[in-house]
């Protein structure tokens, strides 16, 4: 298994090579979609997208685990067209597809670089109720706390490069004042402590990116999507995502 030393030292490359832009077709070819609503599936407890569990690969999945549809999405926390899918796409997903109970969405952290693997640590920190409002949350506020980050003192940002797994992201947590900005949500920053130098879970999202790239050789970056089982092509995009659920489900 890679430390994740070496994914810090290699995040120069991550961050630039596996970030999908919306530069094709998507699988299916269709270029539009119907806004038909999609017939619904009661909850037994009202509302689909309130169950949320965490899956054995890692990932959390929101909705009705016996769905029709079962979406995987994944995602980087860094990636600003993953940042752009969650604004334009991730309400509609959410309204007109998993509370329905026809479609599930799991999401799998794939960490592209180390200040990515940190504030997924803390994404993942809450629990399961708390993991999808925390990453849409870190995705309205990118461009804010990524560039904290990016006025780390080059000496600073050395220093913690010297440090071992099990300092390194609680620093970049400190330095990035995203434990602050956890802390301002909700996540103590006693519970950021343990879960920012839990080296279980550290080593468990570098596993994730090696299950994604073995499972699926074809993944090119994130965002990308499955659709029960299968990789789709070129879909970064809500625009180009929503027609592909729409003929999962025959609709």
């Amino acid at each position: 298994m890679k430390s994740a030393y070496v994914l810090l030292a290699a995040a120069a490359i991550l961050a630039s090579a596996a970030c999908n832009a919306d530069n094709g077709a998507n699988a299916s070819g269709s270029s539009s979609s119907s806004n038909a609503p999609i017939k619904a599936i009661k909850a037994p407890n009202g509302d689909w997208s309130k169950l949320v569990s965490r899956t054995a690969e890692g990932g959390y999945v929101m909705g009705n685990p016996n769905a029709d549809v079962k979406l995987i999405e994944f995602g980087s926390l860094t990636c600003p067209h993953c940042a752009e899918f969650d604004e334009k796409g991730a309400d509609k997903l959410v309204n007109d597809f998993v509370k329905t109970g026809r479609v599930s969405w799991e999401f799998r952290n794939f960490v592209r670089d180390p200040f990515d693997l940190t504030a997924s640590l803390l994404a993942r920190c809450a629990g399961p109720d708390r993991f999808f409002p925390l990453v849409r949350e870190l995705y309205a506020d990118q461009k804010n706390w990524t560039s904290k980050i990016q006025d780390i003192p080059p000496e600073k940002f050395q220093a913690i490069q010297a440090m071992g797994p099990d300092k390194q992201f609680l620093e970049i947590a400190k330095l990035s004042q995203l434990q602050q900005w956890a802390a301002q949500r909700g996540l103590p920053s006693g519970k950021s402590n343990v879960c920012l130098t839990d080296q279980n879970e550290i080593n468990l999202l570098v596993q994730m990116n090696g299950d994604t790239t073995t499972q699926f050789p074809e993944f090119t970056g994130t965002p990308s999507f499955v659709i029960n089982g299968t990789m789709l092509k070129e879909t970064a995009t809500w625009e180009k995502l929503e027609p592909q659920l729409r003929d999962a489900l025959g609709s």
